[in-house]
């Protein structure tokens, strides 16, 4: 029961604050000298922190559900927004499962991407809104997306930084980044249970439907979180403790 709390509150976290999720569900472990959480549990986590965005963004949702003219918009965005990275996720699935397995890699790869976002910060400036989203804006912050699948590489930081590169005000690159990273979330929940279902190893418990409870209601609040924070604080700070947490994990592993 208590790993399982542990890899809800690791998952529900930092799928959203821009710290990496897939860095610290490495990381950790591996500096605890413990096991990392399996397949099975990394799958059922990922329908916690699919929960929360749904649910902080559920009109959207229902919007995209009831086909509306504005939610027929978003599910262009979303589609564009999504092919980079299921493509490139479905290709070379192997290869980012190999690096995962190499913690000191993953740590330079945090620490790569926690300068990415202190410099984006520094010099990234806008004042466009989600209204103002175009094809091409969509493409770029989903080939952000597809960047962010090495292990260590902050899904959210990375489009967030992509948002703000393309002159979106703060607030509005993170709901874009949230938004268009639905369908991804879903898709690694998906691929995982087939694979979990595939080896007859899914099978759930008590443990893991808690995790996924603490997953879904810590990544509802995070979002929350950095929607607040990004607008004052911007990405810096989460920059400086990824380049931190990332050179730690080198000196200690």
């Amino acid at each position: 029961m208590g790993d399982a709390i542990l890899w809800g509150l690791i998952q529900g976290l930092t799928e959203f604050l821009p710290i990496s999720s897939s860095g610290h569900l490495t990381l950790v472990p591996a500096l605890l000298g413990r096991d990392g959480p399996d397949l099975a549990t990394s799958a059922v986590l990922h329908i916690g922190t699919l929960v929360a965005v749904l649910a902080y963004y559920r009109l959207e949702v229902v919007e995209m559900v009831r086909l509306t003219p504005e939610g027929r918009r978003l599910l262009r965005f979303l589609i564009v927004g999504t092919i980079p990275a299921g493509t490139i996720g479905l290709l070379f699935r192997d290869f980012f499962n190999r690096i995962n397995e190499q913690p000191r890699t993953v740590a330079m790869l945090l620490m790569g991407a926690g300068v990415m976002l202190i410099v984006v910060a520094r010099f990234a400036r806008g004042d466009r809104r989600r209204e103002d989203i175009t094809m091409v804006d969509a493409a770029v912050i989903g080939s952000a997306q597809a960047v962010s699948l090495l292990p260590g590489v902050t899904r959210s930081g990375t489009t967030i930084s992509a948002g703000l590169s393309m002159g979106f005000e703060r607030r509005q690159a993170a709901h874009l980044s949230f938004l268009l990273g639905i369908p991804a979330i879903a898709g690694a929940g998906l691929i995982s249970l087939f694979d979990v279902s595939a080896a007859d190893g899914g099978d759930l418990d008590l443990a893991l439907l808690v995790g996924v409870c603490v997953a879904a209601v810590t990544g509802y609040l995070a979002i929350k979180l950095l929607v607040t924070l990004i607008g004052s604080v911007g990405l810096a700070p989460f920059g400086v403790y990824c380049v931190a947490f990332g050179g730690l994990a080198l000196l200690v592993l």
